[in-house]
């Protein structure tokens, strides 16, 4: 996806699960609950999505060519509030960008609600975002000051945009961290 490519060619390599409930994976059921709900189904839901995450993790640590010690987690708008609880739960990863990503506030059972999940992430964090989202105030802000990372490795960047930030800066921001906390590619 375009939202990638730009990973790949500077020779990193890219894993892009595609979770229950998206693309070919899509089920109506999951619809109205896809974005948080306070209900069990939800719960089962997000469980599935972390255990999608965590069989890539472990397929990627089958590959010779893939350094599993340098992984980072790269999550855009419903992607990037999933980093408020994989990064939590999954230590294999080194690093974290979020763009356009936010907490959902007040959406779901208390095992699935990402506000029990956040102060535990510790990596390196960057969220990038737009400072006209509607969610600013309530979901990214929140977010990021709830964020369990030290505040010399979280940083946020709030751009002239409303939701998903310009492309060339968020190219350049993703791989600016990507090298500061993962190295350069070799």
């Amino acid at each position: 996806p375009m939202f990638l490519s730009f990973i790949v060619m500077t020779g990193r390599a890219v894993l892009y699960p595609v979770y229950k409930g998206t693309f070919e994976r899509r089920n109506p059921a999951l619809i109205p609950i896809h974005g948080g709900a306070d209900s069990r189904a939800y719960t089962e839901f997000l469980i599935q999505v972390v255990k999608d995450f965590s069989r890539c993790m472990d397929y990627m640590e089958t590959r010779a060519d893939i350094d599993s010690s340098r992984i980072a987690y790269y999550g855009m708008s419903w992607g990037g509030g999933l980093g408020a609880i994989i990064p939590a739960v999954e230590s294999r990863i080194k690093a974290s960008v979020l763009v356009g990503g936010g907490m959902a506030v007040g959406r779901a059972r208390p095992e699935a609600s990402n506000v029990n999940y956040v102060t535990r992430v510790k990596l390196p964090t960057l969220m990038l975002n737009g400072k006209y989202d509607a969610g600013l105030e309530i979901r990214i802000k929140p977010m990021f000051d709830l964020l369990g990372t030290p505040a010399a490795q979280k940083k946020l960047i709030l751009f002239d945009t409303d939701h998903i930030p310009p492309r060339a800066e968020y190219i350049k921001e993703t791989l600016a961290w990507l090298d500061k906390y993962l190295g350069p590619v070799k």
